[in-house]
């Protein structure tokens, strides 16, 4: 029998919708605002949650380590009028609070017609943190910047 590697694809369009769609986190979904920022013809979409959404089966296939304290950053570009990510560089750091920097280090996974980028992030039980993004689309001289904020919660 073979194995073949589940589809986080589907796992994160879930989780995002699941997460947009929880009346008890009615205020974090005011301050989220549109889960993307605009970039001319390209759409750059962003979304934070905690590893341990992940089933422990697609996170050993991907490498991927889950824990109560750890989250993923989600990355994914379309150009207009493609339904499938395109391929970018992507790269970013987080702060928090006290302005301690890291780096993130962004893995890229492909799936079928889809491309997205992970990068892991540790983090503190009710700690706000904020990002700073850069993509640079395959093909484009351009880079684009972004920033955003999360408070993340344990689970």
């Amino acid at each position: 029998m073979r194995y073949t590697k589940p589809s986080l694809l589907s796992v994160f369009l879930g989780l995002l919708i699941y997460c947009l769609s929880i009346n008890s986190h009615a205020q974090e979904a005011r301050e989220l605002g549109k889960p993307y920022e605009e970039f001319g013809e390209y759409k750059i979409f962003f979304s934070v949650f905690n590893s341990s959404f992940i089933p422990p089966e697609i996170a050993k296939a991907y490498e991927l380590v889950r824990g109560s304290n750890r989250a993923l950053v989600n990355i994914a570009v379309l150009k207009n009028g493609q339904i499938r990510g395109s391929k970018a560089a992507v790269s970013g750091e987080f702060k928090n609070l006290i302005q301690q920097t890291r780096e993130l280090e962004f893995k890229e996974i492909k799936e079928q017609n889809a491309v997205y980028y992970l990068a892991p992030l540790r983090f503190d039980n009710e700690e706000v943190i904020h990002f700073n993004i850069t993509v640079t689309p395959e093909g484009s001289e351009e880079s684009h910047s972004f920033s955003f904020h999360r408070k993340m919660n344990t689970d």
